[in-house]
């Protein structure tokens, strides 16, 4: 019995009078950070199968390639079906729908018979669980805290890097042993804990005191009033039939219905009502509206318009780097064991940056926005040093800095929807969706791009000048997040609000406003005067008369 009420216990929503930053959100970042692993850190990793894809199914790089950019795309693509999804059904069947798809596509990938099919199996099926498993997550984990959002929720992104600097050593040594078909499955089954991280997402009501108090009484008053009722229903059962049962039945209905009306009248004396005073039977309120599934009113916020521009050409920059360091390297003369060492710093670094970012926006007061800038116009400056690198140590050094500073950016441009400056905690849920959605078409066309540069000029460095263009571009629309927010906004909303204020006309020297009344507005109250002193005249009159 205690394991199935504990059971039951983790199934009820949270509620509390406010954010918690605390509390069952632990369990939720733990969670994030199993999901993360097994996300995004799988998606990192994958490249460890491209070499023997491209010679069991003698396919080109290219052709390979096409798998992570198509689970990539999906991921992003789908990103305001899970919104709508997470919306109507909530976050945690989404979650554990999505580990279920995750799960499946990796596994039925270890028996595909082509690359085509291999499409299907991890581009879409797993695209889409991935979808359903990050989003959901990361928002429950952002409702879950406030003064302690952005160290928590860079903390818990480490997954990523975790899983790239530990598992995918291991992940290698397995397909070496066993074969890739073989590593596929066990990469599947480890995915399927997903779906006990998302079982741990319990849902969170915010209700303010007053709502708790008034809730507590409602509940005491039901209880009491179905007690008297079985009790009322006993003192009728228990009497003989008969005639002298229905006197008696009688008589304990009368004293019983004398009692009641007793407590009422206590109970409307604690009230403040008076004895015996009628109650008013409240009119029925409207219906509560329901929450929008996909809230679209976010694409009139101009400072969210600007952030979605952020990301669309930020989103160049993410995914390209990662794929031509180690062409890079290779062109510098430097051995692929060397060039493997450059990916694992890169990885480590990137964890520092994550947790260094999530703990300087924890600081207060601090303008997050311009911190995320200040990161973003520094990640630019690193892409833009990559194709001056011409020795190990160099490209050593670009490859932690280039780390450190997509950690810090990658932490927080989710988690800054949830700030004022963007859109707010309230809107958080649906502006995700969207803004993931803009993301993809960015994450789909960035690696294309730099190997259409790469190709054309014959030298790696133009796909990193490429990815510096973007985020050099995204800096900007970055940089206008807080004017639009601040300006151009709230000018709107004081001419709204100016224009339906009184003009200054109708105020008075001692500030009294004058209110403009229509030219026969006296005159027709003159007429009714009149017209009711002639009435009461002639009524006069006529009882004169008749004396």
């Amino acid at each position: 019995m205690g394991s199935v009420a504990w059971a039951k216990g983790c199934l009820r929503a949270n509620v509390y009078t406010e954010v918690p930053d605390g509390g069952w959100g632990w369990v939720v970042a733990l969670a994030f950070f199993f999901v993360e692993v097994f996300t995004y850190g799988i998606i990192k990793s994958f490249g460890i199968f491209f070499q023997d894809l491209m010679i069991h199914f003698n396919e080109s790089n290219s052709r390979v390639s096409w798998i992570i950019s198509i689970c990539v795309f999906v991921m992003t693509f789908t990103a305001p079906l899970s919104s709508v999804s997470s919306t109507r059904f909530g976050h945690r069947p989404v979650v554990m729908v999505g580990g279920a798809l995750i799960s499946l596509g990796m596994i039925s990938s270890a028996f595909v018979n082509s690359i085509e099919q291999m499409y299907i199996t991890v581009g879409v099926v797993s695209g889409l669980g991935y979808c359903f498993a990050f989003l959901p997550t990361v928002t429950i984990l952002s409702q879950y805290f406030q003064k302690r959002r952005s160290l928590v929720a860079a903390i818990a992104s480490t997954g990523e890097c975790f899983l790239v600097f530990v598992f995918a050593p291991a992940f290698t040594a397995l397909k070496d042993y066993s074969g890739w078909r073989c590593c596929l499955i066990v990469m599947g089954v480890l995915q399927s804990t997903i779906i006990l991280c998302g079982a741990l997402l319990r849902p969170i009501v915010i209700q303010t005191k007053q709502e708790v108090v008034h809730k507590t009484l409602i509940k005491q008053i039901e209880t009491k009033y179905m007690l008297d009722n079985e009790q009322t229903r006993t003192s009728i059962d228990s009497v003989d039939s008969g005639v002298q049962s229905l006197s008696t039945s009688c008589t304990n209905i009368a004293g019983h219905s004398k009692e009641e009306e007793m407590e009422m009248e206590k109970k409307e004396e604690e009230t403040g009502m008076l004895p015996g005073a009628s109650v008013e039977k409240e009119e029925p309120s409207a219906p509560p509206l329901r929450n929008k599934l996909l809230d679209f009113s976010v694409l009139k916020n101009c400072s969210f318009i600007c952030y979605a521009l952020f990301g669309l050409f930020a989103a160049l920059g993410f995914f390209a780097p990662q794929l031509y360091v180690i062409p890079l390297s290779i062109s510098l003369g430097i051995g692929k064991d060397q060039a493997a060492y450059v990916l694992s710093a890169m990885a480590v670094a990137e964890i520092f940056g994550r947790i260094s970012i999530g703990w300087l926006l924890n600081k207060k007061p601090i303008r997050k926005i311009y911190i995320e800038l200040i990161c973003v116009l520094l990640l630019c400056l690193v892409l833009v040093v990559f194709p001056f690198v011409y020795e190990f140590w160099g490209l050593m050094v670009c490859c932690v800095l280039y780390g450190f500073m997509l950690g810090t950016v990658a932490a927080s441009h989710i988690p800054m929807l949830a700030e004022d400056d963007v859109v707010g905690i309230e809107k958080m849920p649906s502006a995700v969706g969207v803004y993931i959605f803009i993301q993809s078409f960015a994450g789909l066309a960035g690696p294309p791009l730099g190997g259409f540069l790469v190709d054309l000029t014959v030298d790696y460095g133009a796909a990193f000048y490429s990815c510096a263009a973007g985020m050099g571009v995204g800096a900007i629309f970055l940089a206008l997040v807080r004017p639009a927010k601040t300006g151009l906004c709230n000018r709107r909303k004081k001419q709204q609000q100016s224009s339906k204020a009184p003009s200054c006309e109708n105020l008075t020297q001692d500030n009294t406003i004058v209110v403009e009344l229509p030219d026969d507005f006296l005159d027709l109250d003159i007429v009714a005067e009149e017209s009711l002193s002639k009435s009461k005249s002639g009524d006069s009159s006529a009882r004169a008369r008749s004396i």
